[in-house]
């Protein structure tokens, strides 16, 4: 047997025997014990959760109900050790990011409890001298002895205590007056319908910035529901305790935790000034799940009381890892021994590991820096407002366009377009006519996302270079990159698992290949939806003038509808040869309704064609681009059906004589109009971000 095979053999069944003659796991990395959580009240240990709340049998008078904890429903789980936050030799905070799942089930003869917080207190002890609010401590009730933060899931309605509704998430410092909250319904997740829901809490210390997103999958959302700036450092004690609370109140429900995972990062040693802690300012992508270290709670790792982060997760994760790991070591064995070396080439250290059109690969700082050749400018074939993309060539030999986030812009918007774009492309997006994601860093102070190299570069330089040397785009290949667009719209609308509406349809961000197939990109301001949501974040506007749909710049609510004008503007764009605005101030659309009022739409086809086109296919290819544009969001087709008419499936609509006036109206449902009046996205500090798109006013 060959010398490179004996190694790995030996390492297997090294293991191998190793496990199958160690003990099992001990009980403490199957489920939840109390040797690491502590509880509170009526809370007990379920199956790998907490059941911190039990239904009643009959709904008692609030009156009848005492003060203390057990008989008023209140009930609590924390980390059964305190965690740093704070470091008063460097006067430096600690930032945390926490994900947990959890479900409410309402006792269907009484209203609901008040809901779960998670919560980080001072003192464990503390419980609110009155029934119910969710179990808060005292301070909540005018003592400052203690401090606490919580993020509430409330599903009780009380207006004396600011609340929106009873179904709206809050962030809670010292009070049980939220100082942000959002319905959650109007963010597509009801707290109230039993099902199991998924919450991420982020802190942010560097910016001052607490984010909040929820969702019934587990997959975390582009967009988080609730944002706030807020200074929790000021808040905050050397130690607290970490864990959840809940309560009852007048009504009667059980909350149950699961999947409980937290984490502090960012604390700096006394002699590590602010400006060197570079890792503050990067987006919470890089701090993914998968860099997470579970812990356990054993006595090794509470002694190691110079770590920043300490991880606690629930669920049935020690046995089914042994299970997995023995089966998994078993088969590797067997294939060693059943396989001879001439079965299988020798892998050496120089072979490549990144492969085009795989998953998306995590690659190295270095490994990018020499394929970009230390990020040459003259390796530079695209600027945006967030980033810059250069050209790499990979050792495997393989070209990629590397798109380099800026540094300014990951600190001073709170929507990291990294984050974003990582979010929504990472998931593994396969359409012929999406840009593909091959892989990304997140190293140091550089986010850069690696994709595969488009060799015609954007639609943009074909339509509109001034050069007479430069190519321009044949009919057949422009009715090639419109349908492309329609199929890759109309797969993020309605064939995801996910709608996501794109936000930012314009050309130069439809990439060309080879063959010059259509490709869209740059999904850096991406919003993501589950399809059962039926209403819609309000955001700050952003995108290029000419490209936005006027009740999205109004509203700021981005649909299907507004990349579907977007899409209108491109078809028009292809048409034409023209830009959105021309240099002159001339608006595309305003300019194509006035030829179409006039009876001559074929005279606005770009004159470089020269004649050489379909005309019958063209005409149709400019009134699909018009019935897209159309101001009433309403009349607009989807991308499937604007597929379908450009294809000649389905008839072109009728389009009225004239050019409609613009008239906004609210796309806004009404359960979700008190996001523009009652915290949601609008928290202190909101208004001062980047307006990334000119401010219109429509009559």
């Amino acid at each position: 047997m060959p010398s490179c095979f004996a190694q790995p053999i030996s390492f297997y069944l090294f293991f191998l025997v190793l496990l199958l003659f160690a003990p099992p796991p001990s009980v403490s990395n199957i489920s939840l014990s109390v040797h690491n959580v502590t509880l509170y009240g009526e809370a007990s240990f379920g199956d790998h959760s907490i059941i911190l709340t039990q239904n009643l049998s009959h709904c008692a008078p609030f009156s009848s109900r005492s003060h203390s904890p057990a008989s008023s429903g209140i009930s609590r789980a924390f980390y059964a050790y305190p965690v740093r936050f704070l470091d008063p030799s460097s006067n430096s905070s600690a930032s945390f990011f926490c994900r947990f799942s959890f479900a409410i089930l309402r006792n269907p003869s009484c209203p609901f409890g008040d809901g779960l917080a998670f919560l980080i207190t001072s003192d464990t002890d503390s419980f609110s001298p009155v029934d119910g609010y969710l179990g808060l401590p005292a301070p909540a009730f005018g003592s400052h002895e203690s401090s606490f933060v919580a993020v509430e899931m409330d599903t009780s309605f009380d207006p004396s205590f600011g609340d929106i509704n009873g179904n709206h998430i809050g962030i809670d410092v010292n009070s049980v007056y939220s100082q942000a909250s959002v319905d959650a319904v109007s963010r597509g997740v009801d707290l109230r319908s039993g099902k199991q829901i998924t919450t991420w809490i982020e802190y942010r210390n560097a910016v001052k910035l607490i984010r909040v997103w929820i969702s019934y999958s587990h997959i975390r959302p582009a967009s988080p529901a609730l944002v706030a700036q807020i200074d929790l450092s000021k808040h905050f004690k050397e130690s607290m305790h970490v864990g959840f609370s809940a309560s009852n109140g007048k009504g009667s429900a059980v909350h149950i935790v699961s999947h409980w995972r937290f984490r502090t990062f960012g604390l700096l040693p006394a002699s590590i000034s602010d400006n060197d802690n570079v890792r503050e300012g990067e987006c919470s992508t890089c701090l993914t799940e998968d860099s997470i270290i579970d812990m356990d709670g054993s006595e090794s790792d509470r002694q190691d009381a110079g770590t920043n982060t300490r991880d606690m997760a629930l669920g049935l994760g020690g046995l089914a890892a042994f299970l997995v790991s023995l089966i998994l070591i078993l088969s590797v064995a067997s294939y060693y021994l059943i396989k001879n070396s001439g079965q299988r080439k020798m892998r050496t250290e120089a072979a490549p590991r990144f492969q085009l059109n795989k998953v998306p690969t995590r690659l190295s700082l270095a490994e990018i820096r020499a394929a970009t050749m230390g990020f040459s400018k003259s390796k530079i074939i695209g600027e945006g407002a967030s980033a810059t993309v250069y050209q790499g060539c990979l050792p495997s030999g393989g070209a990629v366009a590397v798109k380099r986030f800026d540094r300014e812009n990951r600190v001073m918007n709170c929507r990291c377009p990294f984050t974003t774009e990582f979010a929504t492309m990472v998931g593994c997006l396969r359409h012929k006519n999406l840009v593909q994601l091959q892989g990304w860093c997140c190293e140091g102070n550089e986010l850069l996302l690696i994709y595969e190299y488009m060799p015609n570069g954007s639609l943009d330089t074909f339509l509109h270079k001034s050069s007479k040397s430069a190519k321009f785009l044949s009919w057949e290949q422009r009715n090639k990159v419109v349908l492309g667009v329609a199929s890759a719209l109309a797969y993020l609308h309605e064939e995801c698992e996910r709608q996501i509406i794109h936000r930012d349809v314009k050309s130069c961000n439809i990439m060309l290949d080879s063959e010059f197939n259509a490709k869209l990109g740059d999904f850096g301001l991406a919003e993501v939806y589950e399809h059962s949501c039926r209403t819609r974040a309000v955001t700050i506007p952003a995108g290029t003038m000419g490209y936005l749909a006027p009740e999205y710049v109004y509203y700021g609510v981005p649909t299907t509808k507004s990349d579907v004008y977007s899409f209108g503007v491109v078809v028009l764009e292809v048409a034409t040869g023209r830009l959105p605005v021309d240099r002159g101030g001339v608006i595309l659309v305003d300019w194509v309704w006035a030829l179409w009022e006039k009876g001559k739409l074929i005279s606005s086809v770009d004159r470089r064609l020269r004649g050489q086109f379909n005309e019958a296919e063209m005409a149709r290819m400019l009134r699909v681009g018009l019935c897209c544009v159309q101001a009433d969001p309403e009349k607009r087709p989807t991308m499937k059906e604007a597929a379908r008419i450009l294809k000649g499936e389905d008839p072109v609509p009728r389009l009225p004589p004239r050019k409609p006036t613009v008239s906004i109206r609210s796309v806004l449902p009404e359960q979700s109009k008190e996001i523009l009046t009652n915290g949601g996205d609008q928290s202190p500090g909101f208004d001062d971000l980047p307006y990334m798109t000119p401010k219109s006013h429509f009559g």
